[in-house]
């Protein structure tokens, strides 16, 4: 039995989907509010309905608006290949490559950049607002891949295609928002992948966000919503994970990849949790919980902070010295628990010179829970190569290193306050004001 709720972006008659999908989706949209605009039909009324679109390359010209709830925009591949590693290998060997571009159903951005300090939604691929009650719901994006296709010069020494800069973003979503989801997505080369604001019970599931300037940021305000399972990576300007306002998130069993000024920032988030995450940066600051962000679990993560392999990244980093902390809290009763934090670095690299790298520090806020986190710091002479892939891969299997780091592996500033601090450092590893903090040492071998 036909369904007229299923639409397939190459067979409607509006638009050629290759030129211009975003032109296709809202024609098939204006369909949908057309047909469907009685509000209660024998208890139903407005379904909504799944935009399908086929494998293959999509351009995308004009902005594609979502105003209906219940829509489902699908495909049939995330699509992602790395658009960095390609851009940064000489012309003469791309004849060579198997493939040049990112694949599946994917839709290449093509609207004008909204520019530096421009409005970013303006260069959204995706646009979604609608005001007036309900809230627009059950939005869901599965499954293609959206692709900015170039970067663009910023003023600096950076070659264009490695500045994460080009003014465009994958969704965007404006208004206030229940259970939406964004599963099995491919996002690159964007400036901003996913923006959603004032967000419900929203799932961001198994997507692939990486070589984007920033990848996830949920802004404005929210609760109890996921981001779960996702591999993300953004650039050295821009956030991984960011989250403001929000009570009730669960960032749980992402694979955050190095390069991205941040892995996880908390700005007044509550009663959240960070677990299970494999966290990877070049730079300390890697999880930062700040402005009263308070009541949030943080456990059994695996952090790594070792040095970036890669020629064309090296020198950049993200403007905070090692005194700042792998974890950094500005906020009260938080608990961090069993995590494993490695430090791999070269102690010439750290800033400032001759100082102890912080693993976790309490800026502010009272009574944080720290207990029976693991700290391995090594020093170890750092290596660079024009190859991206292989530098990595070598740099995370090298374990052997001539001596151990002196690091502090937490820092109690005046700031903050009773705070408890478990089985997290020894003794000289760990400065706190006793007489306002509760501590217990690691103990060591042989004593």
């Amino acid at each position: 039995m036909s369904n007229n709720n299923y639409y397939d972006v190459t067979t409607w008659p509006v638009g050629n989907p290759a030129k211009d999908v975003g032109e296709v989706i809202n024609s098939i949209i204006t369909d949908i509010k057309n047909r469907q605009s009685v509000t209660d039909v024998d208890n139903g009324g407005r379904p909504g309905a799944v935009i399908y679109i086929p494998p293959g390359d999509y351009h995308l010209r004009t902005q594609v608006v979502i105003d209906v709830s219940f829509l489902r925009i699908e495909g049939s591949g995330h699509g992602f290949t790395s658009s960095s590693i390609r851009f940064n290998v000489p012309k003469d060997q791309w004849p060579e490559l198997h493939e040049l571009w990112p694949g599946g159903s994917r839709i290449i951005v093509d609207l004008p950049s909204a520019g530096e300090g421009g409005d970013k939604s303006n260069g959204a691929a995706f646009y979604v607002e609608r005001s007036g009650s309900p809230r627009i719901s059950s939005v869901e994006f599965s499954n293609f891949c959206i692709d900015g296709l170039h970067f663009t010069a910023d003023g600096s020494d950076m070659h264009p295609e490695n500045t994460y800069v080009n003014g465009k973003t994958g969704i965007y979503v404006a208004s206030a928002n229940d259970s939406f989801r964004v599963t099995d997505m491919g996002f690159v080369y964007l400036e901003n992948a996913l923006t959603i604001h004032n967000a419900d019970a929203l799932s961001i599931h198994h997507n692939f966000l990486a070589e984007c300037g920033s990848c996830i940021e949920l802004r404005g305000w929210g609760q109890a919503s996921k981001i779960t399972d996702n591999l993300v990576g953004a650039g050295p300007k821009g956030h991984s994970i960011y989250a403001e306002n929000h009570g009730g998130l669960l960032v749980t069993a992402n694979n955050v990849f190095p390069r991205g000024a941040s892995t996880v920032h908390f700005n007044g988030v509550t009663r959240s949790s960070v677990t299970n995450n494999r966290l990877h940066s070049f730079y300390p600051g890697m999880v930062m919980l700040e402005e009263n962000s308070s009541e949030n679990l943080v456990a059994t993560n695996h952090f790594l902070r070792d040095h970036e392999p890669w020629t064309p990244f090296l020198e950049v980093d993200n403007g905070l010295d090692d005194l700042t902390g792998l974890l950094s809290i500005s906020g009260s009763s938080n608990s961090v628990i069993g995590n494993h934090f490695s430090e791999v670095i070269d102690s010439h690299s750290v800033r400032p010179e001759g100082a102890k790298p912080v693993i976790i520090r309490l800026k502010a806020g009272t009574g944080n829970f720290v207990s029976n986190n693991h700290v391995v710091a090594m020093d170890v002479d750092s290596k660079s190569s024009d190859s991206c892939f292989e530098a990595q891969v070598d740099a995370l299997l090298a374990t052997d290193a001539a001596t151990g780091l002196a690091v502090t592996t937490v820092i109690v500033d005046p700031e903050s306050a009773r705070n408890t601090i478990l089985d997290s450092g020894t003794d000289d590893q760990v400065i706190a004001d006793r007489a306002v903090n509760a501590f217990r040492a690691t103990p060591m071998v042989g004593s």
